[in-house]
């Protein structure tokens, strides 16, 4: 293939694993990683990796190869990682909160051929080990009964091996990114060299400009998703990363990690960030450091930004982007978050198109609609994936005239402000309209005594649907069923109204921390709360 020019067109980009070796050329001595008391440097990080990555070699795994990794966060999935990006691997990350079987399909789906495991999940390895008896590799993270290795074995009979980075090409996959699945078996969004390039500079250009190695950030998120990904962005700068020393969130001591290591970012997610900002420890702490606490996986109510914003000031940053476009869709920096209602705070909007990406609000046919018209969200650019694995069906589906369709709902202003109305599959129809329940769930907020809610379209006889809302009341605080209906009444159209409201102590969240409709459903059919009366 040749260029206009007549030269041969080159699609070489870098090995992700490059950010790490230049980093560790230029910051020997800096600290890359804390976790406890336990500390590395770059120097000792890339070591370590580079090491990991020999032994894994010499086991035969090599460029293309796809190592399953289910471990909790900790350096040894962070090493991992970038021993897998050296040879040119492809890096399948679990969630730990997933059960053995779904583990086992991940496994089966994405063809891999060596499995790490953290120690305290032998059933996985088992279930592993059953469904890929070619594994070539089953190494455990930590001292278990299962394996024919540790991690830790692997990175000493390693040490001072020579191992090349490998060569890469712009597609070259690196990472297989598994949807949530909350429609369906998940599937593996396919990210690579090139791709992902451009999305850690993007995010640094975009969500954390300024960032050096005189930076730190906190990790309060699974390392095997969005967090990991924000991880790559603090190799490519040099800034530190301090990770939370216990397995279960902790706000008191996510807070004094915070003033101890003066951290200026974090990534997490509107459920954490409402955590840490509700958590009395916030007024306890320095946080004055904080330059950035970027927060995704789902829209922030409108409350709850304002209470955030009461207490950290213009630090919070909105993005909005799925795993198949790995984040890189908008954003809504620290000076657009406004705690006054108005014009100027952009209410409701996820911001504008990150930089070099494309944003086109479509009909039913692919075609374009007008400003402030509802339509399927479609994105364009450098940060859209290569497809998924082995399932062009889903391809198929997904991709429509060179858009990537979202499956979100939504509209944008005059200016290029997007705002999302929700998911297509979360819509219901109640009477021959459309509902869509985040309009309802923003309403719902602004009563007093309510922490957290979620509606959900269920079959209705007369109306074919209506809404049922789940609400969670904060501490020390009651809501009334009738009470709540009755506020809502005069406030939004009738066929928006839910027929019912459930409080429940907690909602259901998936093994990401989002909650989803799907198992609020599924939780109301348990409680024997579906079909209505």
């Amino acid at each position: 293939m040749t260029s206009m020019t007549g030269l041969p067109v080159s699609q070489r980009v870098m090995n992700l694993a490059g950010f790490l070796a230049q980093t560790a050329r230029r910051l020997p001595d800096h600290l890359a990683l804390a976790w406890g008391e336990r500390r590395w440097t770059w120097r000792e990080f890339e070591r370590r990796s580079t090491a990991l990555a020999a032994s894994l070699a010499a086991r035969g795994i090599g460029k293309g190869d796809r190592v399953l990794v289910h471990a909790r966060n900790g350096n040894e999935i962070l090493e991992a990682m970038f021993a897998t990006f050296r040879l040119g691997a492809v890096l399948v990350p679990t969630n730990v909160r997933l059960v053995s079987e779904e583990v086992a399909y991940l496994a089966e789906a994405s063809g891999a051929t060596a499995f790490l495991c953290h120690s305290v999940f032998p059933e996985h390895a088992a279930a592993v080990a059953a469904a890929l008896p070619g594994l070539r590799l089953l190494a455990s993270i930590g001292e278990a009964g299962f394996g024919t290795a540790t991690l830790e074995a692997l990175i000493e009979a390693g040490a001072g091996r020579a191992c090349p980075i490998a060569d890469a090409e712009y597609d070259d996959p690196c990472w297989f990114f598994f949807t949530s699945g909350t429609t369906g078996r998940p599937k593996a969004a396919v990210l690579t060299h090139g791709q992902m390039a451009f999305v850690i500079t993007n995010h640094l250009c975009d969500l954390m400009p300024g960032t050096t190695e005189q930076d730190a950030s906190l990790v309060v998120a699974p390392l095997s998703h969005g967090a990991g990904i924000h991880f790559l962005t603090q190799v490519a700068r040099g800034a530190a990363s301090i990770l939370l020393p216990g397995e279960r969130f902790d706000a008191a001591e996510a807070w004094r990690l915070v003033e101890a290591h003066r951290i200026s970012n974090m990534f997490t997610v509107p459920t954490i960030l409402k955590m840490l900002v509700e958590h009395p420890a916030v007024d306890a702490h320095d946080h004055a450091s904080l330059r950035y606490v970027i927060y995704a996986g789902a829209p922030m109510y409108r409350e709850d930004q304002k209470f955030a914003l009461r207490k950290l000031g213009k630090v919070i940053v909105q993005y909005f982007g799925l795993g198949e476009v790995t984040g890189n869709i908008t954003v809504l920096p620290p000076a657009l978050h406004g705690e006054e209602d108005g014009p100027a705070a952009r209410i409701g909007s996820c911001g504008f198109a990150r930089t070099g990406i494309e944003i086109q609000i479509q009909d039913e046919e692919g075609r374009e609609v007008a400003p402030g018209t509802q339509g399927e969200i479609g994105v364009a650019g450098p940060a859209v994936f290569a497809g998924y694995y082995n399932n062009p069906e889903a391809n198929a589906k997904s991709f429509r005239h060179g858009w990537f369709r979202t499956g979100d709902l939504g509209h944008m202003d005059e200016q290029g402000f997007l705002y999302i109305t929700g998911r297509a599959s979360d819509m219901y129809i109640s009477g021959g309209s459309n509902v869509y329940p985040r309009e309802v769930e923003e309403l719902i907020l602004q009563y007093p005594g309510i922490a957290e809610v979620a509606v959900v379209g269920v079959p209705d006889r007369h109306w074919g649907e209506v809404g049922v809302a789940v609400i969670v009341p904060r501490p020390g605080e009651s809501v009334a069923e009738e009470a709540l209906l009755g506020w809502l009444d005069g406030r939004m159209a009738r066929y928006k109204m839910p027929r019912r409201v459930f409080a429940w102590d907690a909602l259901p969240r998936s093994g990401y921390g989002k909650i989803t409709k799907k198992m609020v459903r599924e939780e109301m059919e348990a409680r024997g709360l579906l079909p209505l009366a």
